[in-house]
């Protein structure tokens, strides 16, 4: 992506996210000075993907780009990288007027928004970002996402022989299982989910566990749902560990904040016009999932996240259509002439 940008005759930086994350690339920022005076405008999107992601061979059927079937596609979010590089490349060309722009591509967004929690601050100044990593028909905007809590909840029992002293032992994984029976997870009410993610322990069917580590998260759009939710999920663990005799370990850590942008805030204005401008439906939605969005919305820079037509993603399935890239570009170039 660097060298794309280079050859395209912008100068680009590369931040330290990576070093302090144990990465060898960091962030990419690229700033484009403007004529208009507007404000500055961000474009975002996230140059990992998840696996099965090594060795990808795109195949375009007709209007349809997918995989082979044995890995993701990667439009998600290649697709979003492509429509702003499209984007830059017909600005040149055709030299029309625009305000500063900055490009950002990260590091590590699948793994935790890592690249941009570890963004270079110091170097962005845009006031709105335009991030481009979701699905649905073009003209969908993310204007509202969860919070979400990681958790990591370690089970301790006591280990004896299962044939000859069962009575002696504690077996963890029942104190583990019993506690989950007894969650709410899945969808909780429309704003809330929850959701065990992965369950490691136990060894030799002739020894009680004495250990076990389970992954969990819970996600809201309302704050006091989602601490709500994380103190049930501890009572759980906790009255399970109590009746058998065991201990746990509960804890559980912000991944990142909720965001709600109103549909009279400034960026919503821009976008409508944009929309009209370009024939293309505005859909502002909620979503369930995580994206640099809240990330940047956390930073002070009013963002939203908008759809590059991205279907099926995080599977060999992954699809998206030409027709529906080239739309999200017109309306990505769209929204940068309707800055103000």
């Amino acid at each position: 992506m660097k060298q794309k940008l280079q050859q395209m005759g912008y100068e680009v930086e590369e931040d330290k996210a990576g070093e302090k994350i144990g990465g060898t690339a960091g962030n990419l920022i690229c700033t484009i000075k403007g004529t208009k005076g507007v404000p500055a405008v961000m474009l975002a999107a996230h140059m990992d993907t998840v696996e099965p992601g090594t060795g990808k061979k795109p195949i375009v059927d007709g209007d349809v780009i997918r995989s082979d079937g044995t890995t993701v596609l990667g439009s998600d979010d290649v697709a979003g990288i492509v429509c702003i590089l499209e984007s830059l490349k017909v600005i040149k060309e055709e030299a029309f007027e625009h305000g500063d722009i900055q490009v950002v591509f990260t590091i590590a967004e699948e793994g935790g928004l890592l690249g941009a929690r570890n963004l270079d601050y110091s170097r962005i100044y845009a006031k709105y970002a335009i991030v481009l990593d979701t699905g649905g028909p073009i003209g969908t905007v993310a204007v509202k996402a969860p919070s979400h809590n990681i958790i990591n909840a370690t089970v301790k029992g006591l280990a004896s022989h299962a044939g000859i002293e069962p009575e002696n032992g504690i077996s963890a994984i029942q104190i583990a299982s019993t506690a989950i029976a007894s969650m709410k997870l899945g969808r909780i009410d429309s704003e809330t989910t929850a959701n065990i993610g992965s369950i490691h322990g136990g060894g030799q069917t002739n020894i009680i566990c004495d250990k076990v580590e389970i992954k969990a998260e819970a996600r809201s759009l309302d704050n006091r749902k989602l601490d709500e939710q994380t103190a049930h999920m501890r009572e759980c663990f906790e009255k399970a560990a109590v009746k058998f005799g065991g201990k746990v370990d509960f804890k559980a850590d912000l991944e990142y904040s909720s965001f709600s942008i109103p549909m009279d805030a400034k960026i919503m204005s821009m976008l409508q016009r944009a929309a009209d401008d370009t024939n293309i439906k505005l859909l502002p939605e909620e979503t369930g999932g995580g994206s640099d969005t809240s990330i940047f919305n956390e930073n002070g820079i009013e963002s939203v996240n908008i759809s590059v037509g991205m279907k099926q993603v995080h599977s060999v399935d992954e699809n998206i259509l030409v027709d529906d890239m080239a739309s999200a570009t017109e309306f990505l170039l769209s929204i940068i002439q309707n800055i103000y």
